[in-house]
């Protein structure tokens, strides 16, 4: 279970989050990493800009990110082409997911999870900020 620190409090965002995606990946370093896939975790969380008063279009799709736009950009960049490092799988996810406007802050980790034996995953994570 991934645990991330909290966000400053004086950022007005609501969080949204994908949770333990497991996704086959073609992913790794190794030579025998290539021409196969591997299982990973992937954990999103991101906020979107919940400044404006809460009292007007509480029920407005237009105040959020889809879910599924998220879902369906991180299973193709997972799969469609072979990425060496869980930190660059990780860093495309994070421009994909900032091309909405209405996302100011993102954070994402990216495991494997059949790595070693003796452990649950081998992994990173990243914070990624709009900028002004």
């Amino acid at each position: 279970m991934t645990i991330l620190a909290p966000w400053p409090a004086d950022l007005a965002v609501r969080r949204l989050f994908l949770k333990d995606m497991i996704v086959d990946a073609y992913i790794g370093v190794f030579p025998h990493e290539h021409g196969v896939t591997q299982r990973v975790r992937i954990n999103v969380s991101f906020g979107v800009d919940d400044s404006r008063d809460l009292t007007e279009g509480v029920d407005d799709l237009s105040r959020t990110v889809s879910y599924e736009t998220a879902v369906l950009t991180i299973r193709r960049l997972a799969t469609e082409t072979h990425t060496q490092l869980v930190e660059t799988l990780a860093e495309r996810i994070a421009i994909e997911v900032m091309k909405d406007r209405r996302v100011r802050v993102v954070r994402i980790s990216v495991e494997k999870l059949d790595i070693f034996s003796d452990l649950d995953s081998v992994g990173v994570e990243i914070e990624r900020w709009a900028m002004e």
